[in-house]
């Protein structure tokens, strides 16, 4: 090489090139002087060279290959970039060189050949990945605060891999051509090495907390953090690595991991619900919030679940399922204390004044744990039991407060399609009716929505119990005049019923217009009219049954027996094309024992 100056121009030999760490110009040279010794004076032919000078050459490419290992080793500092670069130059002739030096015989190869430069620059690259990670337990910071030395020793490779990974991108990879990749490859090293460190300590740890933080690399911050960075992504391609860990290592440690959220998530719930239990024991009235009783149980344990899910699926990457069936089991734990606790008013040591404030408060809970299960989508095994245990807690505190409710209606409700309620059905009603207001006043200390289900309830079950003495068949509507009156005094009770509920808020049931639908099958005198209004009905209405529609019928006193048939038949084959969309069960829940034909 010549360098110049303002008056001269110095050739460099050799050794002054590989004194200033121009690599690739001293390869040159030395591939020049190479093929002066073993040019070939024809394709068969080879020409001896004298063997003092093929040492000295011999001597010279080992002096090349250390300084070419030491400008690579030398690849993280910055200010090396210059010698890497040329070093890299040269690496890329001598490869080219092997190359050529293959078309030849065995034979005819200088002792030297093949150098395999890139072979050795890729196990230089190898070895220092492996050394800076050892390095960085000692060098990095940043970790000092981590409880154990396992989360120290994580964390530290993990910073040293993307500090160094950000260096490759940002500098090193400028003295690479593409042929080398080397941004996938330094990913590879430091992905095989990290997962060879990360095997070792998987294999080996036992605290909890320890596997939680090998889980967490895994799954969130080396991908996040690392082979998602958006410097770095667009370097690397992530599908070619392997897992960090073998699929059985990984599962073993999210085994550990699920079996102690298992247990500490039951652990909580369970006190959630102990200390909830402990309430019950008092005569202090639970929490009023607005004038409405309250219970912050479903507010303790929804939190618990809901953390303990996200941690698992942020963890684990891909599961909540066995987290969310500890709720399953809390459920069923809490539907026994609620069953327990309705069962106390029957032992001598019980509280009862206080039984219905609790039981009022908890109906608040039990809504908030039905709207969390109702809205996770992602709850797929279970969640209809769930549903269901959640419904059965409800309709038990439905039933406490109700039935004594129907029980001391009983009497009114006796009178109801009866002769004397077809000459006095307003005097009937309106007595029905003023009990049932006195009995609403107790249920003001409510949760509006709690307030709302059980006066839906309270309404389709008035409902029942109205349909139900229609049923008995205690009264028979001999002609048009009675018939049409008794679809008239039917409508006024429901306008009645309605009205009380309307305004104490229920405003939406779509049970409020069922007795005038019913009141039309009793107003309705032609055959032909009422044949469709019962397959109207039977398509409102699907779970209303054959046994049921003939004791309707059974009313009219003046529709023949091949009337009746009739519309029985017309019932039984417009089945099938009947709405079987969903809708909610009215009249499976009527009784009927009267069989009729």
């Amino acid at each position: 090489m010549r360098r110049r100056s303002k008056d001269s121009t110095e050739i460099l030999d050799f050794n002054q090139n590989v004194k200033l760490n121009l690599l690739a110009e001293a390869s040159q040279q030395l591939l020049a002087k190479e093929m002066q010794l073993f040019k070939q004076q024809s394709s068969n032919t080879q020409v001896n060279c004298p063997e003092d000078e093929e040492d000295s050459l011999q001597k010279d490419y080992e002096i090349l290959m250390l300084h070419l290992r030491m400008a690579v080793r030398d690849s993280f500092n910055k200010e090396n970039q210059k010698i890497l670069c040329n070093a890299l130059k040269a690496i890329s002739q001598q490869e080219e060189q092997d190359r050529n030096w293959k078309e030849e015989a065995a034979e005819k190869y200088p002792r030297w050949r093949p150098l395999k430069c890139r072979e050795i620059h890729d196990r230089l690259l190898k070895n220092i990945v492996e050394v800076r990670l050892q390095q960085a337990n000692e060098e990095e910071n940043g970790a000092d605060r981590l409880s154990t030395s396992l989360k120290r020793e994580v964390c530290r490779m993990g910073k040293r891999i993307q500090k160094d990974l950000l260096q490759v991108v940002r500098d090193v990879q400028q003295c690479y051509t593409s042929e080398f990749d080397i941004c996938n490859m330094y990913i590879q090293l430091y992905h095989q090495a990290f997962s060879t460190k990360l095997m070792e300590l998987a294999q080996t740890t036992t605290e909890i907390q320890d596997c939680i933080y090998i889980l967490s690399w895994i799954h969130v911050y080396y991908p996040k953090d690392i082979l998602q960075h958006s410097e770095l992504k667009p370097h690397i391609n992530t599908e070619s690595l392997e897992a960090l860990l073998p699929e059985k290592d990984l599962k073993s440690l999210e085994e550990q991991y699920l079996s102690h959220k298992e247990v500490e998530v039951s652990k909580w719930l369970s006190n959630a619900l102990k200390k909830e239990e402990e309430t019950w024991q008092t005569s202090v009235k639970p929490e009023l919030i607005d004038g409405c009783h309250f219970s912050n149980l479903a507010i303790d344990v929804i939190p618990i679940i809901e953390a303990a899910r996200k941690e698992t699926i942020e963890i684990l990457g891909n599961t909540d399922q066995r987290i969310l069936h500890q709720l399953h089991s809390f459920l069923e734990s809490y539907k026994k204390s609620i069953a327990e606790l309705i069962k106390r008013k029957h032992t001598p040591d019980s509280i009862p004044d206080n039984i219905p404030n609790n039981l009022k408060a908890n109906l608040n809970s039990i809504r908030q744990f039905r709207e969390y299960i109702q809205k996770h989508d992602s709850l797929t095994e279970g969640k209809k039991d769930m549903l269901f245990t959640v419904s059965e807690m409800r309709d038990s505190c439905h039933s406490y407060f109700l039935t004594p409710i129907h029980k001391n209606l009983k009497e009114q409700y006796r009178k109801l399609w009866t002769p004397a309620w077809f000459s006095q059905s307003h005097t009937i009603i309106n007595n029905l009716l003023s009990f049932l207001e006195d009995m609403i006043q107790h249920f003001t200390d409510l949760q509006s929505a709690c307030l709302m289900e059980l006066l839906r309830q309270l309404y389709s079950e008035l409902m029942i119990q109205y349909v139900k003495r229609m049923f008995k068949g205690k009264l028979k509507l001999k002609d048009k005049d009675e018939q049409e009156a008794a679809a008239r005094f039917m409508c006024e009770d429901s306008a009645r019923i309605n009205s009380v509920f309307i305004k104490i808020g229920l405003e939406d049931n779509w049970l409020y217009g069922i007795l005038p639908k019913l009141s039309e099958v009793v107003r309705l005198q032609d055959p032909g009219a009422l044949q469709l209004e019962i397959v109207t009905l039977a398509r409102t209405f699907p779970d209303i049954s054959e046994s049921q529609v003939l004791a309707f019928l059974s009313l009219k006193a003046n529709l023949s027996k091949a009337d009746v048939r009739s519309i029985k038949n017309s019932l039984t084959e417009n089945r099938d094309s009947l709405n079987t969309e969903p809708t909610t069960d009215f009249f499976s829940k009527v009784p009927i024992k009267r069989k009729l034909l």
